[in-house]
């Protein structure tokens, strides 16, 4: 599939979560990241974060946290939790 078919990522009020979606050897994997883990892991001493904004300057990594996933098995949706966004430490 081609990166102009992926949807565009968005904040799903009812949820509180951006939902993505990532090219995954050429397949698109729907995701979901909740606002507070975005929160915690990307702007903890901020106080005017906002969740689509925040996943826009953090989409390389967030991406790459869904292929981690989706490499160890996961099936969509995949959630990303604070665990799946920490590196282990080299």
């Amino acid at each position: 599939m081609k990166a102009a078919m992926i949807p565009q990522p968005f904040l799903h009020d009812d949820t509180g979560a951006v939902r993505f979606w990532v090219d995954v050897d050429g397949q698109p994997v729907g995701a979901s990241v909740r606002r507070e883990v975005l929160h915690q892991c990307f702007a903890a001493g901020r106080s005017d974060d906002q969740p689509l904004a925040t996943y826009q300057a953090h989409a390389t990594a967030l991406h790459a946290a869904v292929r981690r996933r989706v490499a160890l098995g996961s099936i969509e949706p995949v959630m990303l939790r604070e665990h799946d966004l920490r590196l282990p430490a080299v």
